[in-house]
């Protein structure tokens, strides 16, 4: 495997929307290009989105068509289940130690499923934020890339992990798989590592780790889509009753100075996007309460259209805290309405915290010179030889985190030739 890589090969670190893109435009200009993915399958959180804003089409929209380039290309290797586990060296020759998890199912498989059905042990899915429960041998999701099963660990060793193995008729369960530690070389890296939402159970007043009807932004994606773990239906965690009256509280986590300082951009159109899904469903309503709405450039429209929605009403405010009604089951938020300055003691049946964005890369060993921003967003490294991309450089929606990619894939070759004229010509 060591032999594919060189001082001209990019390393993609991430599999997301954003890794995707960047490797498919370097692949796509000649050049050689690994992708590493920690995760059992590509797409990242994309993948786990219902809808994007604004035309609020399904993720598959642009998954399918990064899923054909890849299948098309021979410039590009994907590695899954893998993570960097050191980075070394100088601009044009950086050497990577990569550790490789067991799959326990190889390139046999044909996603049959019939492994799937001999076990009995469940897990929580980690597709559905570990809402929903899953087979321990299960593909991660529909448009999974690779369109491979995986073996959980935890039934390797057990009946369960043999019942698997006997029941696949191509051979592709292997219980004997052992981690691997690869040592490659590369010319260029670009960090596509993504983000990861701000833990709301440090945001006490609002009671995440105590109510269990107060959820966060992207546990709601999953409810509400139809491949969720409750068919698309916006059921109380609590009762499974259904939630009529949601409220989505803005800037859980973001711009607050004891928690996350910046803005992560994407919460308010995510807010605005999954109150329409309740719209969707008939009689629900939702209220927003937010401290500022901050939709630009085209997403200004879908704001406009969201604010005529009759379902959805806007409450300028920061809200102080939730407590809960033990008779009802109801979520009582208190605070100030800013507009009008007056107290509320607000009832809903369900709160979704518009969660903030923090950059993946904290729990990542880095080289010692990337250059990271106050939150830890990376910007590159000091030999212009490393590039951030997508999430993993700043809060960015789908669209732009594409936009950032290409322009990373485009920084690595420059940064590749560049090194490679000067060699040449000493």
């Amino acid at each position: 495997m060591a032999s594919i890589a060189t001082n001209q090969t990019i390393l993609v670190v991430g599999g997301g929307i954003s890794g995707m893109t960047a490797a498919l435009e370097a692949a796509e200009c000649g050049r050689q290009v690994i992708l590493v993915e920690r995760n059992t399958s590509l797409g990242g959180r994309t993948a786990q989105l219902y809808r994007y804003f604004p035309k609020m089409c399904h993720p598959t929209c642009g998954l399918e068509i990064n899923l054909r380039r890849m299948k098309a290309n021979r410039n590009l290797k994907v590695l899954t289940l893998a993570e960097i586990r050191s980075v070394s060296g100088k601009r044009g020759d950086y050497t990577v130690k990569i550790r490789l998890s067991p799959r326990y199912v190889n390139e046999k498989c044909t996603a049959c499923g019939e492994c799937a059905r001999a076990v009995e042990t469940e897990i929580p899915n980690p597709h559905d934020y570990g809402l929903g429960k899953i087979k321990a041998a299960y593909l991660p999701h529909a448009m999974a890339y690779p369109l491979r099963y995986v073996i959980d660990p935890s039934i390797i060793a057990t009946e369960d992990g043999q019942r698997a193995k006997k029941a696949c008729k191509y051979d592709a369960v292997d219980l004997e798989m052992k981690e691997e530690l690869v040592e490659m070389k590369f010319g260029s890296v670009i960090w596509a590592t993504g983000w990861k939402p701000y833990d709301a159970s440090k945001i006490q007043p609002y009671g995440y780790d105590r109510y269990d009807n107060v959820i966060t932004s992207i546990e709601f994606e999953r409810l509400a889509d139809p491949h969720g773990p409750t068919g698309g239906k916006l059921l109380r965690p609590s009762d499974g009753a259904e939630a009529k009256n949601i409220a989505f509280i803005q800037c859980a986590g973001s711009r607050d100075e004891n928690h996350l300082r910046h803005c992560s951009r994407i919460c308010c159109m995510a807010s605005l996007k999954q109150s329409q899904y309740v719209s969707e469903k008939g009689e629900s309503k939702s209220t927003i309460y937010y401290i500022d709405i901050r939709a630009i450039d085209r997403f200004e429209d879908f704001y406009r259209k969201v604010q005529e929605d009759p379902q959805v009403s806007f409450v300028k405010s920061k809200v102080a805290n939730i407590q809960l009604d033990e008779k009802t089951g109801e979520l009582i938020l208190k605070g100030v309405d800013t507009e009008g300055y007056h107290r509320y003691e607000a009832r809903h049946d369900l709160v979704v915290l518009a969660i903030g964005m923090e950059p993946e890369s904290l729990g990542i060993p880095l080289p010692e010179d990337i250059i990271t921003d106050s939150s830890g967003f990376m910007e590159g490294s000091k030999d212009l030889g490393q590039f951030g991309a997508g999430a993993a450089s700043s809060p960015l929606d789908v669209n732009r985190s594409a936009q950032s990619a290409t322009a990373a894939a485009l920084r690595a070759i420059q940064s590749i030739y560049r090194t490679s004229s000067a060699e040449g010509g000493q």
